[in-house]
């Protein structure tokens, strides 16, 4: 009886776990160094360029453990994080659109790891991106990483 108690709740702690929304933040104004464990005297695994989207998965204390587009673990201090939403695109050459539309004009395109700020919530598939340049569209949502 205790092992299907047990059972049970090891699988509704997991259910909640599953439950729970994805949060994105991105690394803030400074390039930031991302360890293999909750402490700067942890394994130093690379330095995440500033604006970097990171998928938060767990916070401790002052630190977050972060996924990262390649799906990497890593953790960072969570200071180090902003809410400021990007996207990074992973498709070859994503195509920007004028409008929520694949037949609306193309306004530009962003190759492979290129940087874009979220101008706005994700909709009906697309999100509407802003390039560092000022130029703003929308691009699919399945050829970019951060929502």
């Amino acid at each position: 009886m205790r092992r299907l108690l047990f059972s049970f709740s090891l699988f509704l702690l997991c259910a909640g776990a599953a439950a729970q929304p994805l949060e994105f933040r991105a690394v803030g104004a400074s390039p930031v160094v991302m360890y293999d464990a909750p402490s700067a005297k942890g394994g130093k695994l690379y330095v995440a360029p500033r604006g970097m989207p990171v998928e938060v998965v767990f916070t401790s204390g002052a630190w977050s453990k972060l996924r990262d587009m390649s799906g990497d673990m890593s953790w960072v201090e969570s200071k180090d994080l902003v809410a400021r939403r990007n996207v990074v695109v992973r498709v070859a050459s994503a195509r920007i659109h004028a409008m929520a539309d694949e037949s609306a004009p193309l306004v530009f395109s962003a190759d492979k790891h290129v940087l874009l700020e979220m101008a706005e919530p994700a909709s009906g598939g697309w999100v509407k991106v802003k390039h560092r340049d000022g130029q703003l569209g929308y691009v699919k949502i399945s050829e970019v990483w951060g929502l």
